[in-house]
């Protein structure tokens, strides 16, 4: 069947159930019998940066997108009601797809979805039937400057006058401008979503939380890159090579501790799906 004419054809379901008291929303396409692959998002976006993708993977593959609590449908409590934590995103993950019944599955992680991924994939190797690695960092060589001159002042002094810019409506807008190949063409309901949820009532605390805990990835670096040698799982890298956050050195990088890596720098940023969902979609049905 020709690819364009099965993605328009596909059903998209939207799901919202209740995990540990919160309501947790995620999208899913394709045949339940299929394998599965898991689509983690990153920052500012939500499960909305895969609405492209999904259709054209649901031929193949059994697509599942959740949204972190705090970002997108998810519920967003307080940050004195729901500790903000790379650990606990990654654990309300994980009991999501306990209980819609995902043994095992291929991990496509961007920006955030990294250290939420490697966290579910070092917990529990055997479900791992592969990684499509995003713009998601698991090396020190992906930080570039830009990253440390936010990042370092809030982790070292407490300054959180750079971090504080991340959440600013020109910034989201940057992130999927910022090495995009044909920037007039993007669509521009992607930031403007994303925008809106970031302005939510209690949204700052929610992500300033987060940007304090993400130091905390930083040194599992090496326990993730341990995973990679021991366990080699079957990796897509494709890159956005524009990203002004994680630069091309990270994707590289994966060739240092991985066998079966395909490494494929796309011409495009951060967000490299708003211009390559098909190209994308392609690559990860050629390897996996």
């Amino acid at each position: 069947m020709n690819t364009s004419t099965s993605a328009l054809s596909t059903r998209v379901e939207h799901h919202q159930i209740d995990i540990d008291g919160l309501s947790t929303f995620y999208r899913a396409a394709g045949d339940p019998a299929s394998p599965v692959i898991v689509l983690l998002h990153g920052f500012p976006s939500s499960s909305h940066m895969f609405r492209d993708l999904i259709p054209l993977l649901a031929d193949r593959f059994r697509v599942i997108a959740p949204d972190y609590i705090g970002f997108g449908h998810s519920a967003a409590p307080t940050v004195g009601a729901f500790e903000y934590s790379f650990d606990k995103l990654s654990a309300h993950v994980r009991a999501l797809l306990d209980r819609i019944g995902v043994k095992d599955a291929i991990y496509y992680m961007q920006d955030y979805g990294g250290p939420i991924g490697w966290r579910l994939a070092t917990a529990r190797p055997e479900s791992v039937r592969g990684m499509v690695v995003q713009n998601a960092n698991a090396y020190m060589e992906g930080l570039t400057p830009a990253v440390a001159g936010v990042f370092m002042p809030l982790w070292e002094q407490g300054d959180d006058t750079g971090a504080r810019q991340m959440l600013l409506a020109e910034t989201t807008k940057m992130q999927y401008m910022a090495g995009a190949r044909r920037p007039e063409a993007l669509n521009p309901d992607a930031w403007t979503l994303d925008q809106a949820l970031l302005d939510r009532p209690g949204s700052a605390e929610r992500q300033m939380a987060l940007f304090k805990d993400y130091r905390h990835n930083v040194p599992l670096f090496d326990v993730w890159q341990a995973y990679f040698r021991e366990h080699q799982p079957k990796t897509l890298v494709a890159w956005g090579r524009g990203d002004p956050f994680f630069g091309v050195p990270g994707a590289e990088a994966f060739r240092r501790d991985l066998k079966d890596v395909r490494i494929e720098l796309l011409d495009s940023g951060h967000f490299a799906l708003e211009e390559n969902a098909a190209q994308v979609a392609d690559l990860i049905k050629q390897t996996f």
